[in-house]
């Protein structure tokens, strides 16, 4: 997909000026700048939220559109946006900011990846605890896309962890809530809108974090499941135990699969917790200290958003629908990698690179079925480009006329990644 006419031939030297005004580090973007085959004219690399701000209020007065970018592992994420004239390359705000280990909390620039800011609290004994599902992902983008793993069963999402944001707006405009600094916008809890909102409301240059301690002890115990019953049967044996799993994760692919019970806290609770949980799961269940090769992660392989990648879904339902879904999977036509937290019914999967486009809009259909259900809904998260044009990528979507008129008050003229999430917004 290629830019539209009047942005191919680059941007007019009264709004390059501007770009350069506003920001120390502009430079002429290159194939590798493309977001979702959609060609940008020029990268913009702020160095702080000021500078952001900048940069943005010049592009609110040439016009320009803009795709927010972190450490690049999830461009292809979502829809190709209409048009990416600007792409504003936050990795050079990659600072902790500050560390108040007596609060358990943590404040960071949005390009700080994730492992970074773990390395950084790790010596006071504390963690965020966000599951690192892409490897290299920023802050900004895990934000952007709402990713978590999991370990999401037990302390909550990257939504109920965040406290504090700073985000500046199509106009210019910075605005912050929560945390240590109260400055709500309109009414809105800020926080909440711009998770999982694929960069089209705000750019987010800071955020604040509840931590967690790290825990003392970890251990995994997991068991070979033959079948969608005995997976569904199991994983619900784990979710009403007593032996309190911080995750219980079901790794399914070619008809036969692993469920992974993770279990954190003090020494002794968990060898005892251990124990029990080798007895409840039966006699083919084995305990380790390192966790399972894929745990946490997504079940395709990291891209670069070429035509050859696999096709990426996201699927939630009901704890109770497990079975029904990891049935769907092993009868969708095509070969499915599902990989999700049983505790929370959210899982991802992957189709093979190189399928028929209409065998992954009969696989997407069937399974989208599946999960309604039971309650939940499926979203194609990234594929290639015939897949993306054979499919509904976001489904039945409920409350898409607020969500329409929330991105009218943020961004009236459709500039921030337009196009990109639901509803072509």
């Amino acid at each position: 997909m290629n830019a539209p006419a009047e942005h191919r031939d680059g941007l007019d030297e009264t709004a390059r000026n501007a770009l350069v005004a506003a920001c120390d580090d502009v430079r002429d973007a290159g194939p590798d700048d493309h977001v979702d085959g959609v060609a940008a004219q020029v990268v913009v690399r702020p160095g702080s939220t000021q500078e952001t701000a900048e940069v943005m209020r010049a592009t609110a007065a040439h016009g320009l559109a803009v795709v927010a970018r972190g450490r690049g592992t999830k461009t292809s994420w979502g829809r190709p946006p209409a048009r990416a004239d600007v792409v504003l390359d936050l990795s050079r705000m990659d600072k902790v900011l500050d560390h108040a280990a007596g609060d358990l909390v943590v404040g960071t620039q949005a390009g700080t990846r994730l492992r970074d800011v773990q390395e950084a609290v790790s010596g006071a004994g504390q963690r965020l605890a966000v599951d690192e599902t892409v490897p290299g992902a920023s802050i900004g983008g895990t934000l952007a896309t709402g990713t978590s793993g999991p370990g999401r069963m037990a302390t909550g999402t990257v939504r109920d962890l965040l406290i504090g944001v700073t985000v500046v707006r199509a106009d210019g405009v910075v605005a912050k809530a929560g945390g240590r600094v109260v400055k709500n916008v309109a009414g809105y809890d800020l926080g909440k809108l711009v998770i999982g909102s694929y960069g089209t409301l705000a750019v987010v240059t800071e955020a604040l974090f509840r931590l967690h301690p790290l825990p003392a002890a970890r251990r995994f115990v997991s068991v070979p499941v033959p079948d969608a019953k005995a997976a569904h049967d199991l994983a619900q044996a784990m979710v009403h135990s007593q032996v309190v799993p911080s995750a219980v994760e079901v790794d399914w692919a070619g008809g036969r699969g692993t469920l992974t019970v993770l279990l954190e806290g003090v020494p002794a609770g968990v060898e005892g917790r251990t124990r029990t949980t080798l007895a409840l799961l039966g006699p083919s269940a084995t305990a380790q200290d390192e966790a399972p090769d894929g745990f946490g992660s997504y079940p395709w392989q990291p891209d670069t958003g070429g035509d050859d990648r696999s096709t990426a879904l996201k699927l939630t339902f009901a704890l109770s629908g497990l079975r029904d879904v990891v049935g769907a999977a092993t009868d969708a036509g095509l070969p499915v990698h599902l990989r999700g937290s049983a505790g929370v019914g959210v899982a991802y999967a992957a189709l093979p690179s190189g399928s028929d486009p209409a065998e992954v809009a009969a696989a997407v259909a069937g399974l989208r079925a599946t999960c309604g259900r039971h309650g939940g809904s499926l979203v194609v998260l990234d594929a290639p480009a015939a897949v993306k044009e054979s499919v509904d990528t976001w489904g039945p979507v409920t409350g898409l006329d607020l969500m329409r008129r929330v991105k009218g008050q943020f961004d009236p003229e459709n500039r921030l990644a337009p196009g990109r999430f639901v509803g072509g917004i």
